[in-house]
């Protein structure tokens, strides 16, 4: 087998954001779980809504996925997969005008 040079990877030395973990060697040795796991309510509510917000062609995947990738390094790893969604979903909202800032706040002070 032949050996890889650092020419090989002429994109070696750019940064890479939080979510591109491909080739990163602390995951490449830890074992990835592939068990089923139980989803919680927040998980199954947060899944609906971004069903929901396809099906009325309000925010399509790829919208939620760039969402995600611009979550800040720090708040990224910090974030479950369904938080990460959910960050991104009203990012989008908010965005777009769908909702605004003192609505959103409103609604999280009512669920304390």
């Amino acid at each position: 087998m032949e050996k890889l040079l650092d020419q090989d990877f002429p994109d070696k030395d750019v940064p890479r954001a939080p979510h591109d973990m491909g080739g990163v060697s602390k995951f490449m040795c830890e074992p990835v779980d592939t068990e089923p796991h139980a989803f919680t309510d927040f998980d199954r509510e947060v899944d609906a809504i971004r069903q929901i917000l396809g099906m009325k062609k309000v925010m399509g995947v790829d919208e939620l996925r760039r969402g995600i990738e611009a979550i800040p390094e720090a708040e990224y790893h910090r974030l479950s997969y369904y938080q990460r969604w959910i960050r991104s979903i009203t990012e989008n909202l908010l965005v777009k005008g769908m909702i605004t800032e003192a609505e959103l706040l409103a609604a999280l002070e009512a669920k304390r």
